[in-house]
């Protein structure tokens, strides 16, 4: 799969492509690469079966955590978005890196 995002206020805003066939929720987690044991959480969303899928700004509530570095350092985030079936099987995954602050 395809997975860009930006960083936004709330959670990013998501485009996702390549989205496989019989896909019913989206799983997405971020992790930071500088240190990769504090949890930002993320969160499942429902899918309407298109091969595509926009995320908006702050749709991820709940266990979402945003990046938050110490100043003045630039930490690298991972975003990892899997694509599950109706039995919660993965079918793809895909992933997106980028800096914060940017």
């Amino acid at each position: 799969m395809q997975v860009a995002f930006r960083w936004c206020s709330g959670s990013p805003e998501f485009a996702i492509g390549s989205i496989p066939a019989g896909t019913k929720s989206l799983d997405l987690r971020m992790v930071d690469h500088q240190a990769p044991a504090y949890r930002h959480g993320g969160g499942t969303v429902p899918h309407d079966g298109k091969n595509s899928a926009k995320i908006p700004c702050g749709a991820l509530g709940g266990t979402y955590v945003g990046p938050s570095p110490p100043p003045p350092q630039i930490h690298d985030y991972e975003w990892t978005v899997t694509a599950h079936d109706a039995s919660g099987k993965a079918l793809a995954v895909g992933h997106a890196t980028r800096k914060f602050p940017e």
